[in-house]
């Protein structure tokens, strides 16, 4: 809540120290024409003041500085002002005095993160049978009311139900969730947000030119964003920013980041540049250039993940710059960073540094824990490796499983019944690809009238492989079908997978990371389907904008295959696993090559 000037005051801060009044409590607003940023619930209040319409109970919820107290004070004021003037108190009157003194019984002011207890609501509960000396009403004012116990809440709910007519609760909290329902259902609710870094620069320049203070408008505007909404917390970093620069002429944007450790933008991009480029050691001086410089780094940490969103922001869209509370030459940085970066990037960054955020906050090695998370940004395959050890780890288990199972199965191949797969390479070999999955369904259907033993056989391999026993045609239709025909184009690609994505160029060191998590298979109508665990990796080629990416592997598969491929891409839903709903192209490609090995050695 934007708080505007007191009224009287005129004390210069270099007036005496023992009766120095901090900013915020000086220029808190003491009527409605004072607040800033509170249109709306100012307009409501003074209605109902003007109506006759007053509640008996009022929540204000939101933020620490952002007028909660401040508005129910004001409110206080005008239902027993004297004189209102349009629903506001007129702050002259003998009872706008004293209720702004603090010295007025008719106002009962409660802290309840402190007096929390059931007898302290009962005290509360005691004064209410009391009807005002004078006035029109008793206002009862309970701050952080939510740190009351369930024993005070019970204590409070009656009468909070049916109060007295002359009796006004105001209940103020920074977290409503944390307040039983029966109390919600019982007040009016408004809700105070964080107020915009406008509204807050704004105050911060009218305090300044009352009090005679000289301050660049680039400090004034970092005041307001460090200020994260909330006036009070404005106020009073301008007033500590002036203490440090007591003495000065002016006090600059350096001076400001210099009293609160923190980092100017340029600092930020030239070390997002240093991340995305993979320069480690430039990026290490920079951080050392940090915290030689004093900056803390807890907040360094916290203001690069907000320069981070706002380049994530411009990434999405430029179009959303007209609403980023930045200079104009920092906005020229973000756009920059974000037009040589990628949004899976960008938003790879802020992962990583939320995590670091909750790890330095209570560490002892608060510099080796961000160092350590810099080098990680600067080694894309690092960071995936370590996302994605468990699921590495998983899938080495089944292939684990599946070698043993082919090892296995290496005598029953080898004793007669490796005639039916074999027959079957030879017709995908030489067989034109099925134009849709209805004919690759209804070929392999036909394929019995060749012989049931040569089915028998095929379902058996296929089963095995999946570490199933072997059951024939029965136990092949619990499995997905392999098409009719597989192409040789396809069959080459899925024997040298493993080649094929290390021999990717250096410069695409990112798709080749991407492809080694990819299982190869074929759709039904005979093309490459690349299939993925994780959603990021598929939309490296087919999400918006990638479209660049899967012409460049597309073009790249056809130099070494030697015809042109489609390849298709899918990401594996929820608990979805590859095994169970695709056939593996690359196993059963090995199988035929090592039985026909063996036939060659017979």
């Amino acid at each position: 809540m934007a708080e505007v000037t007191d009224n009287t005051s005129t004390v210069r801060p270099a007036e005496t120290a023992s009766h120095y009044l901090a900013l915020y409590r000086k220029y808190r607003p003491q009527t409605f024409e004072d607040v800033v940023g509170r249109d709306a619930i100012v307009r409501t209040l003074k209605n109902q003041i003007v109506s006759g319409r007053i509640g008996h109970s009022y929540l204000f919820c939101g933020t620490r500085g952002t007028g909660k107290t401040t508005i129910a004070k004001i409110f206080a004021k005008a239902v027993n002002c004297e004189h209102p003037v349009d629903g506001s108190p007129c702050g002259v009157c003998p009872t706008c005095r004293a209720i702004a003194q603090d010295a007025d019984l008719n106002v009962v002011e409660m802290d309840a993160a402190s007096n929390n207890g059931v007898d302290d609501v009962r005290g509360i509960i005691d004064q209410v049978s009391y009807s005002p000396t004078q006035g029109r009403y008793r206002v009862f004012i309970i701050d952080e009311v939510h740190m009351l116990s369930p024993a005070a809440f019970n204590a409070l709910l009656k009468t909070l139900e049916e109060p007295p007519a002359y009796a006004i609760f105001i209940l103020a909290t920074t977290e409503p969730n944390r307040l039983p329902v029966t109390i919600l259902s019982r007040c009016q609710r408004y809700d105070f947000g964080r107020l915009p870094i406008r509204v807050i620069e704004d105050r911060l320049q009218e305090v300044c030119k009352r009090e005679g203070l000289n301050c660049e408008e680039k400090a004034l505007r970092y005041i307001a964003s460090a200020a994260d909404g909330s006036m009070r917390d404005g106020l009073s970093i301008l007033d500590q920013c002036n203490a440090f620069n007591y003495g000065n002429e002016i006090l600059t944007y350096d001076k400001t980041l210099e009293i609160l450790g923190a980092v100017d933008t340029s600092v930020f991009s030239q070390l997002f540049q240093c991340i995305h480029q993979s320069r480690p050691a430039k990026a290490l001086d920079i951080l050392d250039e940090i915290l030689a410089q004093g900056r803390e780094l807890v907040q360094f940490v916290t203001d690069f993940i907000g320069y981070l969103r706002n380049v994530m922001l411009l990434k999405s869209s430029e179009e959303i710059a007209d609403s980023l509370d930045v200079s104009s030459d920092h906005l020229q940085l973000m756009l920059q960073d974000a037009r040589s970066s990628e949004l899976e990037e960008d938003i790879r960054y802020i992962n990583v540094f939320s995590q670091l955020t909750e790890q330095i906050r209570y560490s002892v090695n608060r510099r080796i824990l961000t160092e350590a998370a810099i080098i990680r940004l600067c080694e894309p395959s690092m960071d995936i490796a370590r996302n994605e050890a468990e699921a590495i780890a998983q899938l080495q288990e089944r292939v684990r499983i599946l070698e043993e199972k082919i090892a296995q199965d290496e005598a029953a191949l080898a004793s007669g019944r490796v005639q039916g797969i074999t027959a079957g390479s030879a017709a995908l070999q030489t067989s034109p690809v099925g134009p849709s999955s209805a004919a690759g369904a209804g070929e392999v259907a036909s394929a019995a009238p060749q012989g049931q033993n040569a089915a028998h056989n095929t379902g058996d391999v296929l089963s095995g492989m999946a570490g199933e026993p072997a059951g024939g045609i029965a136990a092949a239709t619990e499995r997905p079908h392999l098409p009719a025909a597989l192409p040789e184009d396809i069959q080459k690609i899925a024997g040298m997978w493993d080649q094929i994505v290390a021999s990717l160029p250096k410069e695409q060191h990112l798709m080749k990371i991407y492809l080694q998590k990819a299982n190869p298979t074929v759709t039904d109508d005979g093309q490459l389907l690349l299939v993925f665990e994780n959603y990021v990796y598929c939309d490296f080629f087919s999400g918006k904008g990638k479209e660049a990416n899967a012409s460049f592997f597309a073009d790249y598969l056809a130099n070494k295959v030697g015809r042109q491929v489609g390849v298709q891409y899918k990401a594996l839903d929820n608990q979805q696993k590859f095994s169970d709903n695709y056939v593996d192209i690359r196993a059963i490609t090995r199988a035929v090559n090592m039985d026909i090995g063996e036939e060659d050695t017979e």
